[in-house]
């Protein structure tokens, strides 16, 4: 009984289905690979990652063939697999989700479902392309974080508060800390009036001679400001 269960073929493929379907795959692959780099706006791109997304979708159409010409190859392969431990973190949630997008394609390659894996690879492809260009998940007012270190007195609080309401629609105090005997530290949760308010809030607060030390961190297309 288990040989004719070992012996059960599922996919029966031929030379031209392998090569046919690794060609979508690499295809596909390449896609892939393509929309990964052009919406990427990340601190940390690699171009490892970007080769990886290609030969993934390759290797899981070939794994698909393999365990499709035979069901009892296909519990030994899970075992088998079952063993590998990756141990490189995945940066972002990005790079999660075009992992999976070459995992899908790839099977779909593999099991010769050939218009269903171009045809979701470029659907797809066009959603993320307009979710970037649109900038479709940022929230409708930013917020921004402040640090500020200054002499704790009640005249400089005053101070410094009207400042920052000067040019943030939104304010909210963070955290605070104690440096020393007078002086602190103070993390503002702001939102400015306009997003060239941030250069003019710099300068004011340099010329506030009370502030010692000021950081203001921006979102992921600027770069923070010191002083």
């Amino acid at each position: 009984m288990f040989e004719q269960f070992q012996n059960l073929d599922i996919f029966p493929v031929t030379v031209l289905d392998v090569f046919t379907n690794l060609l979508v795959a690499l295809a596909c692959g390449i896609i892939i690979a393509l929309v990964y780099r052009f919406i990427y706006k990340g601190p940390s791109y690699s171009v490892t990652y970007v080769n990886s997304i290609v030969l993934l979708t390759l290797i899981t159409s070939i794994v698909i063939l393999v365990i499709g010409n035979n069901l009892a190859r296909a519990f030994g392969l899970v075992g088998a697999m079952s063993i590998i431990r990756f141990r490189t973190a995945v940066r972002d949630v990005q790079d999660i989700v075009f992992i999976f997008f070459a995992l899908s394609v790839g099977m779909a390659a593999g099991v010769g479902l050939h218009v269903i894996a171009l045809a979701s690879t470029i659907f797809i492809s066009l959603i993320a392309i307009v979710l970037v260009t649109f900038n479709f998940g940022a929230p409708r007012k930013r917020e921004y974080l402040i640090q500020v270190s200054y002499i704790s007195t009640i005249e400089n609080e005053t101070e410094l508060k009207s400042i920052l309401r000067k040019h943030c629609k939104k304010l909210r105090l963070v955290n605070m800390k104690k440096l020393g005997e007078d002086n602190v530290e103070a993390f503002y949760q702001v939102s400015y009036k306009r997003k060239d308010r941030s250069s003019e809030l710099l300068r004011e607060l340099n010329g506030f001679d009370q502030v010692q030390h000021v950081n203001l961190f921006f979102d992921d297309d600027d770069a923070d400001s010191t002083t």
